[in-house]
């Protein structure tokens, strides 16, 4: 049912937990924290010929097929795909989602599980709406769940786990 939608201008669609979300395409404090972050990994992406894309790559989780379009991907240059849209989540270095007011649920709730179940290393949540706005990377997977967590308000540096090992200025993120 996914592949038969008509291409839809200004919004983006992605299955969640089997439920079809449309949703408008971000803001634009969306892709500048999008942004922010390809510009901080690009020493990162040179040093290990890695790929980084914001906002404009989907990604078929692996095991349940499931469509999403992360906000920021990254991935070896030999990541596997799906189809012509879309790269295998278990082939991913890291994920990351930018909170949205509409989007607190499932970036917050919903995708890290989605994310851990499909193989993906890394998944950082960039959480600009939350009270303090905050950062938080997860890591360690096993048992197909998250284990680590570390949480950062903006403006405090963050350490990506390996592979990617680099300490993010998160200060990037301010508005």
């Amino acid at each position: 049912m996914f592949d038969a939608l008509p291409e839809l201008p200004g919004f983006r669609a992605e299955v969640i937990n089997g439920n079809l979300i449309v949703s408008p395409v971000g803001t634009l404090e969306q892709a500048d924290c999008a942004m922010g972050l390809f510009r901080a990994l690009i020493p990162v992406l040179e040093g290990h010929s890695w790929e980084g894309w914001t906002g404009n790559v989907g990604v078929c989780v692996e095991g349940s097929h499931e469509p999403v379009q992360p906000d920021f991907v990254l991935s070896s240059a030999d990541c596997p795909h799906w189809d012509n849209r879309e790269l295998l989540s278990s082939g991913l270095i890291m994920v990351a989602e930018v909170v949205s007011a509409g989007s607190t649920l499932r970036d917050r709730v919903e995708k890290p599980p989605l994310y851990a179940a499909g193989g993906v290393p890394i998944y950082l949540l960039i959480d600009t709406v939350a009270e303090p706005p905050s950062i938080t990377v997860y890591s360690d997977i096993r048992d197909g769940a998250y284990r680590t967590t570390a949480t950062v308000e903006v403006g405090t540096p963050l350490r990506l786990p390996a592979p990617i090992d680099f300490e993010l200025d998160t200060s990037i993120f301010k508005a």
